[in-house]
């Protein structure tokens, strides 16, 4: 476990992962200002791969979340588990299990049979695609062609919910505002509607750049994190939000998935 982290989480599946990581997700939810080191294993569908993983939970002193379906692959899992005393969380057997005793069917113990190669797959790997092709303001042309443009300075999480808005379908493009630099002439044409203004608290924003130098190995006092100079950037960001007519969100106090469910009831309304 880093020394940043309360607690080490190794995601196993046998596909991509996604249902324990959305569990995961969720619960983190709970703890905002809590840091949790995550880690995916996705695609591992042999007992070697899976015995390596587990050497390495154990290392860690990790929590284990698994989406294996099947049964030999669960035994090893829950095996391991129980003799080193690794904490441990078979996110979908229960249920399945629950469901054969009731329908009286049995399971096709199939590994990514929720993940079909369908149309919807597809859209998602596509917003994947466009949200990092447009990240960071790259090409001013994808504020046009995005179903969501945000806008932020520094530190408001304007990536990351990009990547995790593009996992709902959506297709996202993102520009960093700064003072010093003119805006693109293409977002005065897109719908203020589709637009989204993240800001954040001063003293916030100040810890977290003072942080994120320090991971640098760089002091933690520099113009990047002094309050004045971030001041200046809060300003600046809402007298653009203001002549957009755009909707503003703070995210001081919001998590990813706090932010990212705002929006999509924003434009659904």
């Amino acid at each position: 476990m880093s020394k940043e982290s309360a607690a080490t989480i190794f995601v196993l599946s046998d596909s991509v992962g996604g249902t324990a990581s959305n569990i995961f997700y969720a619960a983190r939810a709970q703890f905002p200002d809590t840091l949790f080191d995550l880690k995916n294993f996705p695609f591992v569908r042999q007992e070697d791969q899976i015995i390596t993983i587990l050497e390495k939970a154990k290392e860690a002193d990790a929590i284990v979340l698994h989406t294996f379906v099947d049964p030999a692959l669960v035994d090893i899992i829950e095996e391991f588990c129980t003799r080193e005393s690794l904490t441990c969380f078979d996110i979908i057997n229960p249920l399945i299990n629950e469901l054969t005793l009731r329908s009286n069917a049995l399971p096709t113990h199939k590994p990514g049979a929720m993940h079909k190669l369908d149309e919807k797959y597809f859209d998602r790997i596509g917003a994947l695609e466009f949200a990092v092709r447009f990240d960071d303001g790259k090409d001013p042309k994808g504020f046009l062609e995005a179903d969501i443009v945000i806008l932020g300075i520094s530190r408001t999480s304007k990536t990351p919910l990009s990547i995790f808005l593009a996992n709902q379908n959506y297709k996202v493009a993102n520009l960093p505002l700064l003072p010093e630099s003119k805006l693109p002439d293409e977002i005065w044409q897109v719908d203020p509607s589709k637009i989204v203004g993240l800001t954040n608290d001063e003293e916030m924003l100040s810890n977290i750049r003072k942080e994120r130098m320090l991971s640098y190995g760089m002091e933690a006092e520099t113009p990047y994190s002094d309050r004045n100079r971030i001041r200046k950037e809060i300003r600046y960001a809402d007298e653009i939000y203001k002549k957009l007519n755009c909707q503003i969100i703070n995210v001081a106090t919001k998590s990813i998935e706090e932010t990212s469910a705002i929006i999509i009831n924003s434009l659904n309304v």
